[in-house]
């Protein structure tokens, strides 16, 4: 970058979802509703997995996993733009910018790989279910988890690397309600059109690829239990299509824009709602709170907490037959 004598913005103006008072006042409590209700649900997983000796098993731990991550998914943004809501002119500085493309890649990467390990849990105990115990061991899922938050770090380190020193001398206007690379890259000083392309579509490449890598498990888990009653075929057939459009909720808006960076469309600002708002906040109500012992369960702390009950119920034991896992 040496030669460059451009002077760097300071700061970022936010267009931001809407224009209309009215509308942005519909939207302030829409949102804050949605936001309210993903903590809240998350957090009651979080502490429910943790206090409760039943949910100590390897799928209860990557859940609690992806509890945590999409509390951090729904908060990287989501906040500014509630209080962005009633300002005059939206803005954000350069390192709250790049910062926000930071945990943004880093949450949404950690995911990618998180989702798969659950997947992968959800194969090996139906189709292997004899060697689940062995294969699904608490160090494999540790390490799981690891390698999740590790491949989010170094996949949102090799974007900001791209990014970070290039110089921004204006216009500093992002069309959007938080910074992304392919948004904020245009506004460069140089033209890196097509090292840029190559840069982003690497994300829209990889969410492809791990989409594609889900909905195999879920073709296969299908198949293992088609012979099986209809009852459980009927339970799992219904749990994994829910399942596959939370998935499709993340990775489709995902895939748009980043295999097709460097497009200014309007539904590129209403992809960016699903993954950063409403995917974390389905995600416990599909994932979790579906499941019969985990209702139990946050209705039995729920009471614990308001009514002080000193005593619990007796745990209920942890099945590992196919038709409970094809619950969650």
């Amino acid at each position: 970058m040496e030669g460059f004598n451009y002077s760097r913005v300071s700061e970022f103006v936010l267009l931001g979802l809407a224009d209309s008072p009215e509308l942005q006042i519909l939207l302030f409590v829409v949102f804050s509703i949605f936001y309210l209700m993903t903590m809240l649900g998350n957090c009651l997983i979080l502490l429910t997995v943790i206090s409760s000796s039943q949910f100590h098993s390897p799928m209860y731990f990557l859940l609690s996993n992806l509890s945590l991550i999409d509390m951090c998914l729904s908060s990287f943004a989501t906040p500014k733009m509630i209080m962005d809501f009633f300002a005059q002119r939206k803005t954000i500085s350069f390192e709250g910018c790049i910062s926000q493309i930071f945990f943004l890649h880093l949450f949404t990467g950690t995911e990618i790989v998180l989702l798969i390990s659950m997947s992968f849990d959800r194969y090996i105990a139906i189709c292997k279910p004899l060697h689940y115990s062995t294969i699904m061991s608490q160090r494999v899922c540790v390490e799981l988890v690891v390698l999740s938050w590790t491949v989010g770090f170094l996949h949102t380190m090799s974007q900001l690397a791209f990014i970070l020193y290039l110089p921004f001398c204006g216009p500093n206007v992002v069309d959007s309600f938080f910074c992304d690379l392919p948004l904020v890259i245009q506004l460069a000083c140089i033209d890196i059109y097509v090292l840029g392309i190559f840069m982003i579509s690497t994300s829209g490449v990889i969410a492809l690829v791990s989409f594609l890598l889900l909905l195999t498990s879920y073709i296969i888990v299908l198949i293992t239990i088609r012979d099986y009653s209809s009852t459980g075929s009927s339970k799992a057939l219904s749990t994994c299509t829910a399942h596959f459009i939370v998935v499709l909720m993340f990775f489709g808006p995902c895939i748009f824009i980043y295999v097709w960076p460097f497009t200014n469309f309007m539904v590129d600002k209403i992809l960016s709602v699903f993954y950063t708002i409403f995917t974390p906040f389905l995600n416990p109500l599909i994932y979790t709170l579906r499941n019969q012992e985990v209702k139990r369960a946050v209705k039995k702390k729920l009471n614990t907490q308001y009514f002080s009950l000193g005593k619990t119920a007796p745990l209920i034991p942890h099945a590992m037959g196919r038709e409970f896992l094809c619950e969650i």
